[in-house]
């Protein structure tokens, strides 16, 4: 269910695997996206359980309404009975407040300055990268009192550079906006590398303390790829501080 979890300095980070959950196919089984088309009821079940595994209470978890922009919402609780806010990444001063986000081969980006007592969570597909969801994420984070030389950054899974082909014009113009992001697929032909590009845009921000990871979600048949499957689940990251 939980197919990695770890701990810094009192910095939590979580990520699921697409399997424990109630979810019948094409969603099997651990579906957590709540937009995907899956039975509502199956959601909730799947969001309770990945929360319980982490011993954390599904009413303290905030998800967003991502729409793959660069809109970073500070938060300090769950958002109620009312709308999800459009957001593409949610930071937090609140310790013991989880950030959820989803992804299917979009690179999850887990933050967290364990010092200041501030959390962050963002999605990170093609087009944030380019919006620039990530210095917009780190920024909220600064003004809250993060340090990003204290920052701890995790990636999840996310198609990899090998498998995320692009037209070479996309490629171009993702590459004038982060040249670390130009790839190449393992039969040659244009790609992006997201998970490159939102790691060297952390370097550049001055977040040193970083891991990736190393699973392409379009080879893996143990998590929800967008690009493989089209009618797909959706994966969650999860961050909270002690």
């Amino acid at each position: 269910m939980i197919g990695r979890r770890d701990g810094v300095r009192g910095a939590h980070f979580a990520l699921t695997d697409r399997w424990g959950g109630v979810s019948a196919a094409p969603y099997a089984e651990l579906n957590l996206g709540g937009a995907v088309g899956d039975d509502p009821g199956a959601v909730r079940a799947n969001r309770e359980l990945a929360a319980r595994s982490l011993d954390l209470d599904p009413a303290r978890v905030v998800w967003m309404n991502q729409v793959h922009g660069a809109d970073a919402v500070v938060v300090d609780g769950p958002w109620g009975d009312g709308p999800v806010p459009e957001a593409d990444a949610v930071v937090t001063a609140r310790r013991g407040l989880a950030l959820a986000v989803l992804t299917a081969d979009c690179v999850p980006v887990l933050l967290a300055d364990p010092v200041a007592g501030v959390a962050a969570a963002a999605h990170a597909g093609r087009p944030g990268l380019v919006a620039g969801v990530v210095p917009a994420t780190v920024r909220a984070m600064t003004e809250l009192g993060a340090d990003p030389a204290r920052i701890v950054a995790r990636t999840g899974p996310a198609v990899c550079g090998r498998c995320y082909e692009v037209p070479s014009s996309m490629r171009a113009e993702v590459a004038a906006v982060e040249p670390a992001a130009y790839a190449e697929t393992s039969r040659g032909t244009p790609a992006v590398d997201v998970a490159a590009g939102v790691h060297a845009q952390l370097e550049r921000l001055g977040v040193g303390d970083r891991e990736r990871s190393p699973v392409c979600t379009l080879e893996s048949d143990d998590h929800f790829s967008y690009r493989r499957d089209r009618t797909t689940g959706r994966l969650a990251g999860y961050v909270w501080l002690d």
